[in-house]
């Protein structure tokens, strides 16, 4: 009776980032053709901010937790797991070019059509290691870890939620603003998001193999979240005039997903 009470936990810790995508993707249907720069700048400064304090409570505190018996060297995983994170997502922004860089060459119809498909691609690829963290969290609950709760595993999954649902928006808003119909506009934005619950899945499914990894498999999630932070949504929420904006919100995301965490953890 309790495995089935932990699978449905986890059947609903999977899928509610995904549902967050979904929320964000269904503003197409109520805002205008696109976003102020101030908003989308205050959306992506909260998403980085909840994605930096995931990091840190969800995925490396507990790899450090569950790595307790090397003593003083129960950092290593972390720091081990971390880098190959940082270094997969280096990886994979050499395969998708930088939206950064490739935003000042935008230039008439055929060149936003490209930018937009860039994104497009360029958050499908990055959802997958979000993904990967639920499903290392959600691994190591079914795995019966003492480190990991059902009240934290949720915590994370919310907070990825939080994040995605600007992330939809971003996404089906400049689809809608190319010419894509509403309804288009809406599956294209639900569908970047597709990846994360496969990618849970799968991850679940290696995890509960190689249990002993799972302090890893947790600070390597966090390693490609950082990155993802770092190297596109900070100065992406930095440019331009008023950028305290981006500022403030990061701090409102941190804070939000801090308190989630140690409230529900």
């Amino acid at each position: 009776m309790k495995n089935t009470s932990n699978n449905i936990n986890a059947f609903w810790g999977i899928l509610i980032p995904f549902i967050g995508t979904i929320a964000g993707a269904a503003c197409v249907f109520f805002m205008k053709k696109s976003m102020s720069d101030g908003v989308q700048r205050a959306l992506t400064g909260f998403a980085a901010g909840v994605m930096v304090a995931a990091s840190v409570w969800s995925l490396l505190i507990p790899a450090i937790q569950r790595s307790w018996a090397l003593g003083k060297l129960s950092f290593v995983p972390a720091v081990v797991g971390f880098w190959i994170g940082i270094l997969f997502l280096l990886l994979l922004d050499h395969i998708v070019p930088h939206l950064h860089r490739n935003s000042e060459k935008a230039e008439g119809p055929s060149s936003c059509l490209q930018k937009t498909t860039m994104l497009v691609l360029a958050v499908t690829l990055h959802n997958i290691p979000e993904g990967m963290a639920v499903g290392v969290v959600y691994a190591g609950y079914l795995s019966g870890s003492a480190q990991i709760t059902a009240t934290a595993a949720l915590a994370l999954s919310i907070g990825i939620a939080i994040q995605n649902f600007p992330e939809g928006t971003i996404i089906s808003m400049p689809l809608r603003a190319e010419g894509m119909s509403k309804p288009k506009a809406f599956v294209g934005g639900v569908l970047s998001g597709i990846v994360e619950p496969i990618s849970a899945v799968l991850t679940i499914l290696a995890a509960q193999i190689i249990v002993p990894a799972l302090p890893y498999l947790l600070s390597f999630a966090a390693g490609a979240m950082i990155y993802v932070v770092v190297e596109e949504l900070i100065p992406e929420m930095s440019e331009g005039r008023h950028s305290n904006i981006g500022t403030v919100f990061f701090a409102v995301g941190f804070s939000v997903m801090m308190v989630l965490d140690i409230a529900l953890g």
